[in-house]
């Protein structure tokens, strides 16, 4: 693990310890409550784009182009990056001194003021939030999911993170220290996620198939082959 960050002031610590629960660990419950809310907000932009399209002010290509590009950074650019860090222990080392440097070595742009990238272990797992609104690293990772935004995640992260990962169907060892980073408006985090083991013949493209954005987010660990 590098040397703390002094980006992350604001992440807060908790340790697993040793006892039973009993959770549905399948659905992730807390990322309901804003289910109504998220459906009212798409049937409006469904509305204003049937007026923009019937007046003429905009047409259906338009909006799909501009959806298009507004999607169009993905997780793959952030499988990229944590491949090339677990294969090559120089570009690791440099990423996690700073993150907007280490993406630019790979030719990946991040729009972000700050990227603090940080890596999980053995005995240490970060996990993200954005407790004010839902600043997230949109040009590595595309849009947040819904949960990521909802009250909920947001709320809950922040007070029980053991149990949200365990409603997510990650369940960590006893004695793993979690650490909580509030993302902002100047400063976004990522996940470098624990290489799986098993994982050594691989090359950086089968390497980044493993990598998902629940992992980067800190909510599950990397897939194993």
């Amino acid at each position: 693990m590098s040397e703390p960050n002094p980006h992350t002031v604001h992440a807060h610590e908790h340790t697993i310890h040793d006892h039973d629960h009993d959770h549905d660990h399948h659905a992730p419950s807390l990322v309901m409550e804003d289910e109504a809310g998220n459906l009212d907000g798409q049937q409006l932009v469904d509305a204003l784009q049937a007026v923009l399209v019937r007046k003429g002010i905009l047409s259906p290509g338009e909006i799909t182009l501009e959806i298009q590009a507004i999607e169009a950074p993905g997780t793959h650019l952030g499988a990229k990056i944590v491949a090339r860090a677990w294969t090559d222990p120089g570009f690791k080392a440099r990423l996690l001194a700073n993150g907007k440097n280490g993406a630019a070595e790979l030719g990946l742009k991040v729009g972000e003021a700050q990227l603090v990238v940080v890596e999980n272990t053995a005995e240490e797992h970060n996990l993200i939030v954005c407790t004010l609104c839902s600043c997230y690293p949109r040009s590595l990772l595309g849009q947040p999911p819904s949960w990521y935004i909802s009250k909920a995640y947001r709320a809950r992260a922040v007070r029980e993170p053991a149990t949200v990962l365990r409603e997510f169907g990650l369940a960590l060892p006893a004695g793993t220290a979690i650490h909580v980073h509030d993302s902002n408006a100047d400063m976004r985090f990522l996940v470098l996620p624990l290489r799986p083991p098993g994982t050594e013949h691989l090359d950086e493209p089968g390497l980044q198939a493993l990598v998902t954005r629940d992992a980067m987010i800190g909510v599950a660990q990397a897939l194993r082959p």
